[in-house]
């Protein structure tokens, strides 16, 4: 099927319906997953689905349908019920469709060639990286390895003009295993996700870093409750940014639910702080030309040495706001509407290697794991259960389990004094090593 003509006679059916204005978002995936344990295949899946979600506005009003069956009965069904719900639904004048007819030129989105490497190869390779997990003697048992692949079409156009498309790939294999000593029993797992399989890092590092998860927690010990540095591993860069993320959706923004809502250009964490979002890094898991709604996508910086830049918006929510589309409309498939999301969201590299912040630190907490929700991006509050190692006087000593870490936001980024220069851009979501100067640990 050419999915463009498809999706061009959608809007021509829609518009022929009694729609002012329509969009098309069809969405072609095919998957693969493969499941091993103690060395045995237990599952292959592949599943190849597929589907079409249609936009209609009528006089301002806004309604929305989607259907997984692109025969012309089924298309033209989901299109009647969205022209229908659009005729009583409420009027908002911030209702509309971009009319940007660029396309951002992304290299690396699609690896042809994933699709015709043998099936062997690929549950080799979650054989291996189960095996060089399960080396360690520390290491006693296996939750399972993993490969897994996607491959994508997107397509979209609307009666403003758009007709944009682009396919996209992306492959991973991970591995979780149990490291026993005694009573004890700690998890730890790794994985490694790439556009391009022939990216892949090694099984050797993959499961040795899985190993090294599970065991290094064995035998923590206790610590005072006090305020003391908190030194961020970089596998806990969410419960900090993620926190940002949600503050600077310009809808949070809008119905006063976000803490940055009034520090747009104000200062709010020290200089040490650049946070980038980058729809356009080649090879990026979270890369693509345009977004949800067709705008274009591009590298913004939203915090610049510690001052906020601005916020996130896609269409309406600009429309709202009498801004532009930041081009971060975000769909979770084709049969949601489009919200608010990020690309390749990251906290940039500093100067500092991750051992001159462990060796700077005279008392401090590794921070290594968190649970909870990081910052509330309502009022910047942030606390959670935490576990990681303890440092005196530059080394680390030994691991800690069953702490708190809690704080406000802008006294955690104000507080921030340095930041590393191991950030890993092959994540959605990134950041180096950072060291906030003091926070509040909750022990004994």
């Amino acid at each position: 099927m050419d999915y463009k003509l498809f999706a061009e006679d959608c809007v021509k059916k829609a518009l022929a319906q009694g729609a002012d204005a329509a969009e098309v978002y069809l969405e072609a995936d095919r998957g693969l997953s493969v499941e091993v344990r103690n060395g045995d295949l237990e599952t292959i899946e592949e599943a190849t689905t597929g589907g079409a979600g249609f936009r209609v506005f009528i006089s301002g009003r806004m309604a929305f349908s989607s259907c997984n069956d692109f025969s012309d009965r089924a298309v033209q069904n989901a299109i009647k019920s969205a022209v229908g719900m659009a005729k009583v639904t409420t009027a908002d004048k911030a209702n509309g469709l971009p009319d940007n007819q660029g396309l951002t030129d992304v290299e690396g989105l699609w690896d042809p060639s994933v699709r015709d490497i043998p099936m062997d190869k690929k549950i080799e390779l979650a054989k291996n990286a189960e095996q060089q997990a399960m080396k360690d003697s520390r290491v006693t048992k296996s939750a399972g390895s993993s490969y897994f692949e996607n491959a994508s079409e997107i397509v979209l156009a609307n009666s403003n003009g758009l007709l944009k498309s682009y396919q996209t790939s992306n492959c991973g294999f991970g591995v979780h295993v149990v490291a026993e000593k005694g009573e004890q029993k700690c998890s730890g797992g790794e994985y490694c996700m790439r556009r391009f399989f022939s990216d892949f890092e090694s099984t050797a590092v993959v499961g040795g870093k899985a190993a090294e998860k599970a065991y290094e927690m064995l035998d923590p010990q206790k610590i005072n409750t006090q305020k003391a540095a908190v030194i961020f591993h970089p596998d806990v860069a969410r419960s900090i940014l993620g926190g940002i993320l949600a503050a600077i959706n310009g809808e949070r923004v809008q119905q006063g639910a976000s803490f940055l809502g009034d520090k747009r250009g104000a200062r709010i964490g020290s200089d040490k702080i650049t946070i980038i979002d980058d729809g356009l890094r080649p090879k990026g898991l979270a890369s693509k030309p345009f977004d949800g709604e067709g705008v274009p996508t591009q590298r913004r910086t939203v915090v610049d040495r510690g001052i906020l830049k601005g916020f996130m918006y896609n269409t309406i929510v600009a429309n709202r706001a009498g801004k532009k589309s930041t081009g971060n409309g975000s769909r979770r498939g084709f049969a949601s509407l489009p919200s608010i999301g990020s690309h390749n969201f990251y906290l940039a590299a500093g100067d500092a290697s991750p051992e001159d912040i462990v060796q700077s630190t005279t008392r401090g907490l590794f921070l290594k794991g968190v649970t909870g929700y990081g910052i509330n991006p309502v009022n910047g509050n942030f606390s959670g259960g935490a576990q990681g190692f303890w440092i005196e006087d530059g080394k680390i000593k030994f691991p800690v389990k069953g702490i708190t870490i809690a704080g406000s936001a802008f006294d955690m980024f104000g507080k921030i004094d340095a930041v590393g220069t191991d950030l890993d851009l092959n994540r959605r979501f990134a950041a180096p090593t950072f060291r906030i100067s003091e926070m509040q640990i909750g022990g004994e």
